[in-house]
């Protein structure tokens, strides 16, 4: 049985196209498809094996929708393994990043709601104090967790969540990788102006 043909629309694609390399700074019509990218990527197989070269073709065919909707623009990790392997140094992890701020002004289904929120908690954390306090970051990131068990009623995840946090912040309390401290820096209305720009021109 042969696969179904992609229906290419040109002035849909170009449109895409050129959005996405506006706001990621990444040059997408340099991908000549050598998965030199998909080759090192750690998270393939949480993907279903939805590597970075798809995710490019895919965008450069305007295929919008299934861009904006798939696992690896959730599960990226950001190490930048495929910008490392990239002959045009293409980083698909920007890529990455500039469809999550799509899928959010477009209001498009969350596919990993954690992500989002983990997202969402060490931006304003970060942005607020102009350093990461990793006590106030935490406490954000599982206060919109538990939000998101509760609005769906499920208990058993909500108890799941927070043991294995508590689990992992025992184990991070013994190897001394937990940190209480408050710390600020300077200039952070700047941060905030920087902010604000980067999400004007990303029209959020």
């Amino acid at each position: 049985m042969t696969s179904p043909a992609v229906k290419f629309e040109p002035e849909k694609a170009k449109s895409l196209t050129e959005q996405v390399i506006e706001l990621s700074g990444q040059n997408l019509l340099a991908c000549y498809q050598c998965k030199r990218c998909a080759a090192g990527c750690p998270v393939a197989e949480e993907t279903g094996n939805f590597t970075p070269n798809k995710l490019i073709r895919m965008i450069i065919l305007g295929e919008g929708e299934k861009a904006l909707n798939n696992e690896l623009v959730w599960r990226c990790v950001s190490c930048y393994t495929c910008g490392t392997r990239c002959p045009n140094n293409i980083h698909t992890a920007r890529i990455t990043e500039t469809l999550k701020k799509m899928a959010k002004k477009g209001h498009a289904k969350v596919l990993r709601p954690r992500v989002a929120n983990f997202h969402k908690s060490f931006i304003d954390s970060a942005v607020r104090w102009g350093r990461l306090n990793e006590g106030e970051f935490v406490g954000c990131y599982e206060l919109k967790n538990t939000f998101s068990f509760l609005k769906k009623l499920d208990f058993v995840a909500l108890f799941k969540e927070h043991l294995t946090q508590a689990k992992l912040g025992i184990k991070m309390l013994k190897k001394k990788r937990l940190h209480f401290g408050f710390q600020s820096s300077k200039g952070r209305s700047e941060i905030k102006k920087l902010l604000k720009k980067a999400e004007r021109k990303a029209g959020l």
